[in-house]
């Protein structure tokens, strides 16, 4: 007797997506294991640097030992799963662009 079996893919919904916090990101590591890449995403604030002069805020901006970076999330991603991401990602960053730039041409920055 024959293998019948066959692959019935059943579409994803996002649900509760809207219910989620809301973070800024604009810090991203990422590390190689062996089975995944590992994806870290944080959220880094500038010190603030106030002075009269430039020499003060430069001596200010020199006592910074570092800028914390608050972690938000964490992914292990399959190598797959990444090429899925970057895809993604970029798709995203290409229609961005088509807004921006129909917004321009309508007068709307």
């Amino acid at each position: 007797m024959p293998d019948r079996r066959q692959v019935i893919e059943v579409p994803g919904s996002w649900i509760g997506t809207e219910d989620l916090p809301l973070h800024f990101a604009n810090a991203f590591v990422g590390t190689v294991g062996p089975n995944a890449i590992f994806v870290n995403v944080g959220s880094a604030v500038p010190p603030m640097i106030v002075g009269d002069t430039e020499e003060e805020r430069e001596a200010q901006a020199r006592d910074v030992a570092f800028v914390p970076i608050r972690p938000i999330a964490r992914f292990a991603i399959t190598p797959a799963g990444l090429d899925e991401l970057i895809t993604m990602l970029e798709g995203t960053r290409e229609n961005y662009e088509t807004v921006r730039q129909t917004m321009k041409d309508q007068g709307r920055s």
